[in-house]
């Protein structure tokens, strides 16, 4: 059977092809290039926030990035949110309420349209590029800032252990997911994920799922693993996102995506790998 064309190349970040040390190799800036040269879109699809995604224009060129796991869509080019996917504030205080009964731990975080925000118990880890705003939810939501990422932590509790209590109080409300870290759970509008942005992305490109090959290697992958015509799990990524891959892509630090990429091209181009 003949395979669809290859069209869209979708691609994680953090643990898929930006590396333990932080960066992007240059095998597989070459490779999304080739890419691009091909034909063939190349597409981030992340949790990262819009700020952290600004300094990436030179790996992947003047394209939208789909960011805060599907809830923004962000046009790398002219530095603005194209689209935005946001939870009504009575909803994250419902949640965040709901929540707290099961876990009277959890501090409260969001990413907004507005900036980032906290109560003060939140210690964020990684605030280098933040002006975050601080106070009480009710305060943080009185003038309802866009909230597109809730973000829940409960110490250093394991992080499926997390995620299962958020999903139990609040998964009917919200749609919670993976964070990749311990204690801390990311939340978004309830039907809102990786895949239900990329999937309106490609068909305003008019690519179909077929079409698409999708790199991860955490659950907050899962949907677009599983939404795309031909998908690779990380080596040593999250058992859920090797159980959810049609297969499995070398480790990140050896340049797994690239690889992939390079083969996949070949492919489409009839000729053999190098």
């Amino acid at each position: 059977m003949t395979r669809p064309p290859l069209r869209l190349v979708a691609t994680d970040l953090d643990g898929t092809v930006v590396r333990s040390d932080g960066s992007v190799s240059p095998r597989t800036r070459a490779a999304f290039e080739a890419c691009r040269a091909a034909g063939v879109h190349v597409v981030a699809v992340t949790g990262r926030p819009p700020r952290w995604v600004t300094d990436l224009d030179d790996v992947f060129g003047p394209v939208t990035v789909v960011c805060a796991n599907g809830a923004l869509t962000y046009d790398l080019a002219e530095h603005r949110v194209v689209s935005a996917r946001t939870i009504p504030a009575a909803v994250v205080l419902a949640a965040v309420a709901a929540v707290r009964a099961a876990l009277p731990e959890v501090a409260a975080a969001m990413e907004t349209l507005e900036g980032f925000r906290h109560e003060p118990a939140y210690v964020p880890k990684y605030d280098a590029k933040r002006n975050p705003v601080t106070g009480t939810l009710e305060e943080l939501l009185a003038v309802d800032p866009g909230v597109v990422k809730l973000l829940l932590r409960a110490g250093d509790l394991p992080a499926d252990a997390v995620l299962r209590a958020v999903r139990d109080a609040a998964g009917d409300i919200v749609e919670p997911t993976h964070s990749g870290m311990d204690g801390l759970v990311e939340v978004s509008a309830r039907g809102t994920s990786k895949a239900s942005a990329l999937a309106a992305l490609a068909g305003d490109l008019g690519i179909d799922a077929s079409e698409v090959v999708a790199f991860g290697d955490m659950p907050n992958d899962l949907p677009m693993l599983r939404w795309a015509g031909r998908s690779y799990a990380m080596t040593g990524g999250h058992p859920d996102a090797v159980a959810a891959a049609t297969a499995l892509a070398p480790p990140c630090d050896d340049d797994g995506v690239a690889r992939v990429v390079e083969q996949l091209l070949s492919e489409r181009a009839g000729s053999p790998a190098p």
